[in-house]
């Protein structure tokens, strides 16, 4: 079953690549789409795309060709890479949760607080911390020798796996990863909860029913997307007692939501819809006059 589970996995990385690479080319191409709202999608289609890119490889060389070794530098390289963007997805759904929050609780003031440089300095910071807290982690684990076993149980470079294994002080990337478990995955879904408690709340004034749906369905996306996300991320951090298949598992569902996010911003958006077909409608046109 695990199998089965993992080979529907790798299909569906595969299928996050060709997904968000087209929603990040539609929102590229059309201007109507460059809106505060749209680079907040912009930023977790990219790191949608390129935490999937940091994934595939491995994945495919440890399920297809059976190859269980890696490389200690690629290792710490992988586990960089996968974390450092698992982290910023988490954070562009705290920044999108936020967008919500005002766009509902502050309709008049949205757009001179919700702007293009305010979400870019947001959008630029988060990847400024992260960055600098996962090269310090790897740099750290780094400057250790293992005198022990090398074999970690999983098929992720985990940071908590390779520390295990590490000879020696390890006290300071102790502390360093309980700032970084604050970080991700306890501190977003606290704030996105925060946000929609506010937003009910404001949707609770609202008088009219109708009104009030509509305002809701706005952040159905939204909610899905934290869902599928979080509720693996937490499961596997805060319960210890998983066994292996189950972790395999839970380790691959954060990946779920890069799938999800051309859907449900795309095929579900009226906007994004409109602007495909305008480009398709362009691409003819372009074409027929070649002809």
């Amino acid at each position: 079953k695990v199998q089965v589970f993992l080979y529907l996995a790798v299909f569906g990385i595969i299928m996050t690549v060709v997904g968000n690479f087209l929603l990040l080319s539609v929102i590229f191409l059309a201007r109507t789409l460059h809106t505060p709202k749209y680079m907040i999608v912009f930023n977790l289609a990219l790191t949608d795309l390129c935490g999937s890119t940091a994934l595939i490889p491995k994945v495919l060389d440890t399920f297809l060709f059976d190859n269980r070794y890696i490389v200690y530098e690629a290792c710490l390289s992988y586990m960089f890479f996968v974390w450092f963007f698992l982290n910023v997805q988490s954070w562009t759904l705290v920044i999108m949760a936020y967008d919500r929050f005002i766009a509902i609780c502050f309709p008049l003031r949205y757009h001179s607080i919700v702007t293009k440089p305010a979400i870019a300095a947001m959008l630029l910071s988060v990847w400024v911390v992260l960055m600098s807290i996962s090269a310090c982690i790897v740099g750290l684990l780094d400057r250790h020798s293992f005198c022990g076993s090398l074999v970690i149980q999983n098929f992720i470079c985990g940071m908590g796996s390779i520390r295990n294994l590490a000879c020696g002080d390890t006290s300071l990337i102790s502390n360093i990863a309980e700032v970084s478990f604050v970080l991700n995955p306890i501190l977003p879904p606290v704030l996105i909860a925060l946000t929609y408690i506010c937003i009910a709340i404001a949707l609770s004034r609202i008088a009219s029913p109708k009104e009030r749906l509509k305002a809701a369905k706005t952040c159905t996306s939204h909610l899905i997307l934290v869902a599928v996300y979080f509720s693996p991320l937490l499961y596997s951090s805060l319960i210890f007692d998983i066994d292996r298949d189950a972790d395999i598992i839970l380790s691959i569902l954060p990946d779920m939501p890069p799938l999800l996010n051309p859907i449900l911003y795309s095929l579900k958006t009226e906007e994004v819809l409109n602007c495909i077909k305008r480009l398709c409608v362009l691409k003819r046109a372009y074409f027929a006059k070649l002809q």
